[in-house]
């Protein structure tokens, strides 16, 4: 028993957390779905236009450089040409066509510039700086940098001319002698065709960006639409009407949305008939009790002896007694059949314990009936997962049934045993009394269902409770006669629930 309460107090607790966590709900803001999906869809589209206009740049300033780098590179090829050595000076010979190329330019500002080997100006802009290059490129390749003249961004292209290959004299030494040829110009022709392309990309886009929005809007609207059609259809329908919504006008995605629903209808719809069901039949079931107590209470307000008041007062304590019993199996099936995977309280428990328990509490009835009533258990625990309260009741019904069909002089057994190697548990009980007959076993689990010619009192609702628990736990139900029976006219009958073992049952020494 100390147990049992140990078990019992961190239930009480994780209910009073849940109840204290209950009264103070997190409030929850509502999230629009359209709303959501627009901002996926926007805020990306948002984020990449400017990124997009950064790229366009980068790629209209590529394009833009190009034309211009080529007519810059013969501008400096034209002048690398006119440079010579004559005795040891380097000379150009800058003729009047070359001097009218550099200065051809109306927008853009031309520098120039001519270095000997020694890095001495030799002619053209003495402001325009030295390459920084760590090496010098081979001769006669054109290069390209951006530099400053004068506060000035200039695209500069160069030249390493190679001396050797100017003299008219016969070449006295093999060493390198490089001169450098510059000619630089300023970025506004540049600039004004990049603005050109970034003017012809960007003003559509202002005209595209717009019109995006508008079909972004439009198709989410129309998207949309089937949600808003099904929940007209669903608000349509009679408060009643628990049929399966029609999925056939509603779009893939929102198929296992409808399912669902369906599902939960289809749920609902049993949970109703379920209910309507117990209360057509504790509403039939209670006539006959409750008739005959107001027959006898009627009866005994008529008579005067005191001898038949007594006697209709034992015959409305009895009917009153079986009204109770019938009023607690109702409600006994009705929490069996409501209960749900997620209100389940199940919990690990010992069998052979709930079962010792179970059958002290019809000891006394036993005796009072000449029943032997034994119990039967390994010596090991049998550890199972379930509800002991049902797991009790499917127990009592068990018992009762047992008893109440065994006649005085027979016995009566309950027994607990363990499968370890299917993982299984079983709870027996056996009587020795007249048996199930085979073609009465499929429906004695039936409500309110009685074996013609018995005389034994019962409502029928014991082996429907024991069915409904059993389904709870997944556990199988056979019934078969007691093997222990010799006589022929009474077979007797075992009724043997399976249930799945938590564990292996571990051997000890010793008793539970």
């Amino acid at each position: 028993m100390q147990d049992i309460h140990r078990l019992d107090a961190p239930a009480v607790d994780a209910d009073t957390s849940h109840q204290s966590i209950e009264t103070q709900p997190e409030e929850r803001t509502q999230r629009s779905l359209f709303g959501e999906i627009l901002d996926w869809m926007l805020v990306p589209l948002l984020l990449l236009w400017p990124l997009s206009i950064a790229i366009t740049y980068l790629v209209a300033k590529s394009i833009a450089n190009e034309p211009f780098d080529r007519a810059l590179e013969d501008k400096v090829t034209v002048v690398a040409q006119q440079v010579k050595e004559v005795d040891g000076k380097v000379i150009t010979r800058l003729t009047g066509a070359a001097t009218d190329i550099l200065h051809a330019d109306d927008i853009d500002n031309i520098y120039y510039q001519v270095r000997d080997t020694h890095d001495q100006v030799v002619e053209g802009d003495p402001e325009m700086p030295l390459p920084k290059d760590a090496e010098a490129p081979p001769p006669w390749s054109t290069q390209f940098r951006y530099d400053f003249v004068r506060g000035s961004e200039v695209r500069i292209a160069y030249i390493y001319v190679d001396l050797h290959k100017t003299q008219t004299a016969p070449q006295l030494t093999i060493e390198p002698r490089l001169a450098l040829v510059q000619v630089g110009e300023t970025l506004d022709k540049r600039s004004q065709l990049v603005n050109q392309i970034i003017k012809g990309v960007i003003v559509p886009e202002f005209i595209i960006l717009p019109i995006a929005l508008v079909l972004v809007w439009f198709a989410l609207t129309r998207g949309l639409r089937p949600l808003a059609e099904l929940q007209q259809r669903i608000r349509a329908r009679r408060p009643d009407d628990l049929s399966p919504i029609d999925s056939g006008y509603v779009p893939e995605e929102i198929l296992p949305l409808v399912g669902s629903l369906n599902e939960m209808l289809e749920r609902l719809s049993q949970s109703i008939k379920i209910q309507k069901r117990f209360i057509a039949d504790a509403a039939h079931q209670m006539k006959t009790p409750l008739a005959g107590m107001r027959m006898q209470s009627e009866l005994a307000l008529r008579q005067t002896d005191q001898a038949e008041i007594h006697k209709s007062l034992e015959q409305l304590a009895k009917s009153s007694k079986s009204a109770t019993r019938m009023v607690n199996q109702l409600l006994a099936l009705a929490r069996a059949e409501n209960q749900t995977p997620e209100t389940k309280p199940f919990q690990t428990l010992e069998l052979s314990e709930l079962a010792r328990d179970t059958v002290q509490d019809w000891v006394q009835t036993s005796f009072s009936r000449k029943i032997d009533l034994g119990f039967e258990a390994p010596d090991y625990q049998v550890v199972i997962m379930g509800d002991p309260t049902m797991l009790h009741e499917l127990l009592n019904n068990l018992i009762d049934n047992a008893l109440k069909y065994t006649p005085a002089g027979g016995q009566a057994t309950v027994r607990v045993r363990a499968d370890e190697k299917n993982a299984l548990a079983f709870l027996e009980v056996e009587d020795t009394g007249p048996g199930i007959a085979p073609n009465e076993r499929t429906h004695i689990f039936e409500r309110f269902y009685r074996i013609l010619g018995t005389n034994v009192e019962g409502s029928g609702l014991g082996l429907a409770i024991v069915r409904e628990i059993a389904q709870q736990h997944d556990a199988e139900i056979d019934i078969i006669c007691n093997p222990n029976c010799t006589d022929p006219k009474r077979p007797g009958c075992l009724m043997r629930i399976t249930l799945h073992l938590e564990q292996p049952a571990p051997f000890f020494d010793g008793t539970i």
